[in-house]
């Protein structure tokens, strides 16, 4: 069965949609009662995004719980990797990012994670989803045990230098020109500072949120104006966050987009050299390029496959024992530093790279030639099931008929997104031409059954 509330990425939707008050709190309460574990004090971090929803879902999540006895810190506007990090470095029961990612400013979310600063398992979900429902007036907390709230005043500088020492101490970013993209998002503030003690020479875009240009024309989503600034600024390095900066896409002094592939392929071979790699391969989904695998192969290193989302990367790499993970969309997960994607992190380290080869980003961050691949989505109506159109016949024979005319050498996946009401259908191979001709084809048939859900 289906969960009501949780998708692959916490709770998401549009804020007073799916993101009430009301739902914001009974997370609160739901959450602090299966937390609630022995007789300590219990406590719990909140950040945020930049979205004007924010204070909403924040306030009200502090009266979830303080009702069941949680302490509650609040941390402002924060990336969601520094809420993983400050919740295991502040000892906390729970940690609560506020934020719906790269999604529009009219979302969402609620990202949560463990003490041990991990996103919750399915298991732990479920607890939670079974008390959004439930009367919980019995289990609040007697009146002389309800939580205390405070807000933590240096938690940007705590960031900051965790994401510094990250790098080897000797490392300087002097006599690099980077343009920083912060998506007018979470990573607005701690992203610039962070480049600039390091030595850079910073030119900062998206680094004022007004709380409804959350991703608006900027981030990794929308690359466009990173690529003007870097070409106008003649920057050796574009960096492109996104709405809480726990992903990033790289643009190369020619204003050439870098995917999340080609920076797994970078890291992989640098921490390889170095004997970093905890195993030999790295964790991505089944969307990174036929290219990234056959380029790993040739360093004598695997590519384990996943579902899409960055969770199930990281279920995989640490039941594996991997230490680098990641998607092509820009989730970089380098668990010997964070337990979550940590989009500044990652562009330290390549960065670094950059640094050690003395070359230009357009060479050191193109590791390998991409097979064609091509990404679309088909759109249905918000609250339609995405299973009954894939299990259509028409659908199904498109399906067969677009994985023949690929072959052995190209592969087609097929997937609803976790977050969006989007069918997304992406096609790989030899051949640009084979694979648009096969993805449209679906896409086609896709379409049709969307078109006769609208009308039924």
């Amino acid at each position: 069965m289906g969960r009501k509330y949780f998708g692959t990425d916490g709770i998401r939707g549009k804020a007073n949609g799916l993101i009430t008050p009301e739902l914001a709190m009974k997370v609160g309460q739901a959450t602090g009662l299966v937390f609630h574990r022995g007789e300590h004090r219990h406590r719990v971090v909140i950040g945020k995004d930049t979205r004007l929803s924010g204070y909403m879902i924040e306030y009200a999540m502090v009266s979830g719980f303080t009702s069941v006895g949680m302490d509650v810190m609040l941390l402002g506007p924060v990336p969601t990797p520094a809420v993983a990090m400050l919740t295991r470095s502040m000892r906390a029961d729970l940690g609560v990012m506020i934020s719906a990612s790269h999604n529009p400013f009219a979302d969402n979310g609620i990202k949560l994670f463990g003490p041990d600063g991990y996103k919750l398992s399915d298991d732990v979900e479920k607890q939670i989803e079974e008390l959004l429902d439930a009367d919980l007036g019995p289990q609040l907390a007697a009146s002389r045990n309800l939580g205390r709230a405070k807000r933590v005043d240096d938690v940007r500088a705590r960031y900051i230098e965790f994401a510094k020492r990250t790098l080897p101490r000797q490392i300087s970013l002097e006599g690099l020109r980077i343009v920083v993209d912060c998506a007018n998002g979470a990573g607005y503030k701690v992203a610039p500072e962070a480049l600039w003690e390091l030595g850079a020479e910073v030119f900062a875009i998206g680094v004022e949120p007004d709380g409804f240009n959350i991703n608006q024309d900027v981030g990794s989503t929308a690359p466009d104006r990173l690529i003007e600034k870097v070409r106008e600024m003649r920057a050796d390095i574009g960096i492109a966050l996104d709405g809480d900066a726990d992903r990033v896409l790289i643009v190369d002094e020619r204003g050439q987009l870098v995917d999340g592939d080609q920076i797994m392929a970078l890291i992989a071979e640098c921490w390889h050299m170095d004997g970093l790699l905890s195993k030999p391969g790295i964790v991505a989904t089944i969307m990174s390029n036929l290219g990234l695998e056959n380029h790993l192969a040739g360093l004598g290193l695997s590519l384990v496959r996943t579902a899409v989302g960055d969770r199930y990367v990281l279920e995989r790499m640490r039941e594996d024992g991997y230490n680098l993970g990641g998607e092509q969309s820009g989730h970089m997960i380098l668990s010997d530093h964070n337990t979550t994607g940590d989009g500044l992190v990652a562009a330290l380290q390549v960065l670094a790279a950059v640094k050690r080869f003395d070359r230009p980003v357009s060479e050191v961050c193109h590791r390998f030639e991409a097979c064609p691949q091509i990404l679309k989505n088909v759109r249905f109506s918000a609250g339609k099931s995405l299973s009954s159109p894939l299990a259509d016949e028409k659908v199904q024979a498109a399906i067969k008929v677009a994985e023949a005319a690929l072959g052995k050498t190209g592969r087609l996946v097929i997937r609803p997104s976790g977050t969006e009401p989007l069918v997304r259908v992406m096609g790989e191979g030899e051949s640009h031409e084979a694979v648009e001709a096969a993805v449209d084809s679906v896409c086609d048939a896709l379409k049709r059954v969307a078109d006769s859900l609208a009308v039924a």
